[in-house]
């Protein structure tokens, strides 16, 4: 028995025995919560029941609410529908198919940035957690000492996820090649398994059990008190409420006005007293865009659209970033097996090197690059105001006509740390469902690009090494590669005809994102070191939009980690 098994053993066996004492109580059929309703069945006012009302049933949120549920009453409002029974969440070998779906009712919900790049926002109770590869790794330890963080309590918030949703990965053959090619580079040393984030190479966590199955934000739910918390769905929050008490010139945030599917206004006023609070945790464009509709932001801005100003606040929406991502695909003389990320090379030179392998929809579509898919929005060659759905399914349209030999590989892939560059995120429009406009400006900071060029540079290395020489074909120089990566459909930017002669092109001409985008409402600017909103009472925003930048290699443990 391997000694990945004893693991899992010992991660279940915690589970069983650590788990909350409600946890058994509160499930029914089809791993949905007692606590959990549709918004169009709550009151259309509620007055002082509720001590925390939590906007955003999130990576931050679900850990939040269960955690304040333990000595409070909690609610919160989650715009999107149950992850539970969805298999295009839940299983591995779908993974793509929600962030694929553009309907009105999709666990996700596409936008294009300002720099042409198309993205996606989650719109599912348990967030990101729901939609992204997997990877579960923790913050540094200098990260957590410069956010200020308690180092004691982060370790333990980190375990009392991971006892739920965290998972060593099944390396199988691709995954190693891109291990040894690491180590063979001079990526150093080998870490083996960890969560930690520590230089030279590594097999991080993942989200996905030995089964395939994905487990998300939502499962820490299962340490809620169940007769504390209410978990209303499909509730678009379109304002907070404030009011001023007596003489007090600061504005107090007193309740909010939710919207059911049906498109009925509810109310919701939080119950009286000192410790009563709003928690936003609706991600790095839902939060500060919440705190613009609510009155929070830019004043000239808000009055464009029509919006009392409550707070003149013109840093909520500044420092967006996005870390980007490139990489090179590789074409594979052998099969290869289904995989996301599962190992990583945290390098000196400020970038990390990642991996993904096999035809993501190998059981309904044998012709997909997975989490490099036009299907997901991973597109090129068009200005942007050529941008449209057209284009985007010519573009799918032209992937199903290629031979399934072409979908055999895999993509090596880097992601810079910070960044550095960041953009903005502005209103479109006053209605919450509307995405806001957002630039991140990626590679604007010379810095970010010349990491971009080093980590392709490693990634050449690895391809070329005698540890992954089974994955290419020998007559396919890196240029060749890096020539046929630059014209598949990945972005909205218009390419140069040789990128190979240049990698700070290469970078800039096939810029995707990992969807790790952060900013909006930080610690230091927006809110204060407690997380609280300054100039106002009674608010705080806990999520990724409070980062001033992204966390270890993948962010989402350190958002679980953060709500709790």
């Amino acid at each position: 028995m391997g000694i990945w098994w004893w693991r899992l053993i010992l991660v279940s066996l915690a589970g069983i025995l650590f788990s909350p004492k409600h946890g058994a109580s509160q499930r029914v059929t089809g791993m949905k919560y007692t606590f959990m309703k549709n918004a169009s069945s709550a009151p259309s006012v509620s007055y002082y029941e509720y001590e925390y009302i939590v906007i955003g049933g999130g990576t931050a949120g679900c850990p939040l609410a269960a955690t304040l549920s333990e000595k409070h009453k909690v609610l919160v409002l989650e715009r999107g529908p149950s992850p539970y029974g969805n298999p295009n969440i839940t299983n591995l070998d779908a993974f793509g198919a929600a962030l694929s779906d553009t309907s009105p009712n999709s666990p996700s919900q596409r936008f294009i940035s300002q720099d042409g790049v198309i993205n996606s926002r989650a719109r599912v109770l348990g967030g990101g957690s729901c939609l992204n590869a997997g990877f579960y790794t923790r913050a540094s330890p200098y990260y957590v000492r410069e956010a200020g963080w308690d180092g004691k309590l982060v370790k333990k918030s980190y375990e009392w996820v991971e006892r739920v949703v965290a998972f060593e990965p099944i390396v199988r053959q691709w995954q190693s090649a891109v291990r040894g090619g690491l180590l063979e580079v001079g990526v150093l040393p080998y870490n083996g398994f960890t969560f930690d984030h520590i230089r030279g190479t590594k097999v991080g966590g993942t989200i996905f059990d030995q089964h395939g199955h994905r487990h998300t934000a939502a499962d820490l739910l299962e340490y809620a008190n169940p007769t504390q918390l209410t978990v209303l769905l499909q509730a678009t929050v379109s304002k907070i409420l404030f009011t001023n008490k007596g003489s007090r010139s600061r504005p107090v945030a007193s309740g909010v006005i939710f919207m059911d599917a049906l498109g009925r206004e509810h109310r919701v006023y939080l119950k009286q007293g000192p410790k009563s609070e709003i928690i936003v945790s609706a991600g790095a464009l839902g939060s500060p865009q919440l705190l613009m509709l609510s009155g929070i932001g830019a004043e000239r801005e808000l009055r464009k659209h029509n919006i009392d100003v409550v707070l003149n606040q013109p840093l909520v929406g500044q420092g967006m970033s996005d870390n980007p991502m490139n990489a090179i695909f590789v074409p594979s003389p052998v099969p290869v097996e289904v995989s996301l990320i599962e190992v990583v090379g945290i390098t000196n030179v400020g970038s990390y090197i990642e991996a993904a392998s096999g035809q993501m929809f190998t059981s309904r579509s044998p012709r997909d690059y997975g989490m490099f898919s036009p299907k997901i929005g991973q597109f090129s060659k068009l200005p942007p105001k050529q941008r449209s759905p057209e284009a985007v399914a010519k573009a799918i349209e032209k992937m199903g006509m290629l031979e399934p030999a072409a979908f055999r590989g895999g993509f090596i892939l880097e992601k810079i740390m910070g960044p550095i560059s960041t953009g903005e995120l502005q209103l479109e429009t006053s209605d919450p469902n509307d995405n806001p406009s957002v630039s991140f400006n990626y590679f604007k900071d010379p810095r970010d690009l010349k990491r971009c060029v080093q980590g392709i540079r490693t990634i050449e290395k690895v391809i070329e090494s005698k540890a992954f020489s089974r994955f290419r074909y020998h007559n396919m120089s890196a240029s060749v590669l890096l020539n046929m990566t630059a014209n598949s459909p990945v972005n909205l930017l218009p390419k140069h005809s040789n990128t190979a002669t240049s990698l700070e092109q290469f970078c800039r001409d096939t810029v995707m994102t990992i969807w790790h985008y952060h900013g909006g409402c930080q610690v230091g600017r927006v809110v204060d070191a407690r997380y609280k909103v300054i100039g106002v009472d009674a608010l705080r925003v806990i999520d990724g939009s409070t980062f001033n930048c992204s966390p270890g290699t993948n962010p989402q443990a350190t958002v679980m980690m953060l709500g709790r």
